[in-house]
């Protein structure tokens, strides 16, 4: 064998043993894969519990949430610890309740523009959890939960945020669509950023932000200054599909590792601002318009996923941080039709099931029984501990834990949950409420959430929305509660799931361990404190 010959055997060997090697080293992480699935973790904004069409809405359609559904499993009695955005968002991330939050005084309501980071960075997160095993972690969409150890301004960098958190990549709208600063923010700087021309809180004069008409829900006026590039980028109408193309590129950019996106949307929260291609397309005005957007985007990642063969091992979870809003630009759909939280009775940030009854749906090929249906109580707090049995690891007990570990119900449609109660928090601290089994209690008359008010309404809730949505409850009379009601409420839920009547007279026993239930978590002095 000549020079030549030896030195094209040489070659053929070296090539077949980078083939060998290539294939061993895709093997090897194919075999990670599936130790450690992928996650996206869809936390959609205000979408109630009749929303979409597998929880029985007829006047939108929503054919890929449907669809996840059919492929999954969906739960009937699944909750946000609160009724309120900022609180919700706190319990999923944290694994605790938001009474907790800033030292016990706890989180109620919304965080103004300006909030600090309202989660301890030396908290365990749900995205700390998945740091812990490699994976890649994104959030993508809505934050709404501070940035900074003192009030945030929005002039410096925003390094204390989601990325403190255990997050990589952040990427998204700081607070809410609904107000200040209407700009975008990636990792840790706002998105077209100009030193030459800083954003200014309070500044005059504001910089111009799109409004939109009446029907499309209140938009706050910007307390900005400033930032005149930056406020241009930002565009309500594009804000949904600009999200969702920045989770794709996500995903395809760390799809050769174990991933975890939490994809936090600004549907379905007023404005109702749905891209113009979506515009019209539902039976039930804009508010319908901004549902089949958020299908859409949810359609979107599951096609990616189904391209790039990343379905089977990736466990996608669908759900809502809180019940829908009842507002003037939402009073369209209720006419037309569409009752956003179903049969339920209340709306966001009110103690009743529509403030806090969510979807939630669940999809793992081969794991996730398909077209499967639970009726255990669950609630989004417990997602750290389930997230943290699904990558088989025992987290330190540095922070207390409200959640359980909800693995077992998912796997097996069979099983039954080690859940004592559950409290679940509106706006008003002195309308918390516990659910037992079938038992739920409200320590106080009302909803704890929004009321009517004339000069304001933007915001519907309370007796009020009740006899304006057609429901009805023993303790409400043409829209006020009735002088004779009981002081507190008390539903058998298994019977009575639409709160029609209150039990409190008929069960003091019962009301007696309930109330016991909430005094551990606060004191007599707290809920003076926190009473709204």
């Amino acid at each position: 064998m000549n020079n030549k010959d030896m030195k094209l055997k040489q070659k053929v060997k070296s090539s077949l043993r980078c083939i060998i090697i290539l294939f061993c080293c895709v093997n090897y992480i194919g075999l990670m894969a599936q130790e450690n699935p992928n996650v996206v973790f869809i936390f959609v904004d205000d979408l109630g519990y009749g929303d979409v069409g597998c929880y029985g809405a007829t006047k939108v359609q929503t054919p890929n949430i449907d669809k996840l559904a059919s492929e999954g499993m969906m739960f009937t009695d699944a909750h946000s610890a609160s009724a309120v955005c900022t609180p919700s968002r706190y319990a999923l991330l944290t694994g605790q309740y938001p009474l907790r939050a800033k030292n016990g005084y706890g989180t109620w309501g919304p965080l103004p523009t300006d909030a600090s980071l309202i989660i301890d960075t030396t908290q365990n997160t749900i995205g700390k959890v998945f740091k812990n095993k490699n994976y890649a972690t994104a959030c993508i969409g809505k934050w709404h939960l501070g940035f900074g150890l003192e009030k945030n301004d929005f002039s410096k960098p925003l390094k204390i945020g989601p990325l403190a958190v255990g997050f990589d990549y952040y990427f998204g709208v700081p607070n809410v669509n609904s107000g200040s600063p209407y700009v975008y923010v990636e990792n840790d700087r706002i998105v077209g950023w100009d030193p030459k021309d800083p954003i200014v809180y309070n500044g005059q004069p504001v910089s111009p932000t799109p409004t939109f008409p009446e029907e499309a829900g209140r938009k706050t006026p910007n307390k900005f200054s400033g930032a005149l590039e930056a406020h241009k980028l930002y565009d309500d109408e594009r804000t949904g599909t600009l999200l969702t193309e920045k989770a794709v590129k996500w995903i395809d950019k760390n799809k050769e590792k174990p991933f975890f996106l939490y994809f936090s949307t600004t549907n379905v929260h007023h404005p109702y601002t749905p891209n113009p291609k979506f515009k019209g397309t539902s039976q039930c005005g804009l508010y319908g318009d901004f549902i089949h957007e958020l299908d859409w985007m949810v359609g979107e990642l599951m096609k990616y996923l189904e391209v790039n063969n990343l379905r089977d091992n990736t466990l996608v979870v669908f759900t809502s941080d809180n019940g829908g809003m009842l507002n003037e630009a939402s009073k369209i759909a209720l006419e037309a039709g569409h009752y956003k939280n179903g049969d339920l009775l209340g709306y966001k940030f009110g103690a009743w099931e529509g403030g806090h009854r969510v979807p939630f749906i669940a999809r793992w090929p081969e794991k996730i029984k398909a077209n499967s249906v639970s009726d255990e109580l669950i609630c989004n707090v417990d997602m750290l501990s389930t997230f943290a049995a699904l990558t088989a690891q025992q987290l330190e007990d540095n922070n207390v834990m409200d959640g359980i570990n909800i693995l077992p119900a998912l796997l097996d449609v069979e099983a039954e949950l080690d859940r004592d109660h559950l409290i679940l928090a509106p706006r008003q601290g002195k309308n918390l409420a516990v659910r037992k089994g079938k038992w739920m209690y409200i320590d106080a008359q009302g909803s704890g959430g929004f009321s009517y008010n004339k000069k304001n309404p933007h915001a519907i809730g309370g007796p009020y929305a009740v006899t304006l949505s057609g429901k009805e409850n023993s303790d409400i009379e043409n829209g006020k509660i009735k002088q004779n009601a009981p002081p507190a409420q008390l539903y058998n839920l298994e019977e009575d799931v639409e709160q029609t009547t209150n039990l409190y007279k008929l069960y003091p026993k019962v009301v007696e361990e309930m109330k016991a239930i909430l005094d551990t978590y606060m004191t007599k002095a707290e809920r003076n404190q926190r009473r709204r």
